[in-house]
């Protein structure tokens, strides 16, 4: 089963890509984004709970993010795989994580980091913003609080799974077919 975790700050690419490789690949999504927006649009607590934490530019916390991932899990009993996009966030989450596909007698078989500037960054989040309407991606001071919360937090996730042997890192400038290929070519090797 091939388990890809997709990795960048906001604005990389991952959700545009994820779609490609979910075509392709024929696996699973996993978004936290989605699995968020899903429990905002349907009211739930955990929606709201959710909503206040993305608001303020902070990390939904763990326990929260591992339930509904575990969740999205269970009912893709025919999965052939997963990518998880804009999850793990933080070392916590990755190892809470590792420890729930290892009690599914499951891995993940590599983690792709797209790299990209941080001024390209601001200038993809801006542009998104026009057309996503989410406020998030208009405002930039919450722009920069994503892209710090990122350094700071999310980052570090990359080292625990470079430690483990399984981090790749793609350049994530260039057109889309580019970056698709190179992150292909990666996913083939496994």
């Amino acid at each position: 089963m091939l388990n890809i975790v997709l990795f960048g700050p906001p604005g990389a690419g991952k959700g545009t890509q994820s779609e490609k490789l979910i075509e392709k690949y024929k696996i699973d999504h996993i978004s936290t984004g989605d699995l968020f927006r899903k429990h905002l649009g349907e009211g739930t607590d955990l929606g709201k709970l959710a909503q206040k934490f993305m608001d303020e530019g902070r990390l939904v916390p763990d326990e929260v993010v591992i339930g509904m991932v575990d969740e999205k899990i269970k009912d893709s009993k025919e999965a052939r795989g997963f990518i998880f996009d804009g999850f793990p966030r933080t070392v916590a989450q990755a190892k809470a994580l590792d420890e729930l596909l290892e009690m599914k007698e499951l891995v993940i078989s590599g983690m792709i980091s797209l790299e990209v500037p941080e001024e390209e960054l601001k200038n993809r989040i801006k542009e998104r913003g026009k057309t996503s309407g989410r406020s998030d991606d208009q405002d930039e001071s919450k722009i920069n609080t994503r892209i710090k919360v990122y350094l700071e937090e999310t980052l570090p996730v990359a080292s625990y799974y470079e430690s483990q042997g399984k981090l790749t890192k793609i350049q994530g400038v260039g057109s889309i077919d580019e970056i698709f290929t190179s992150i292909c070519e990666v996913i083939d090797s496994y």
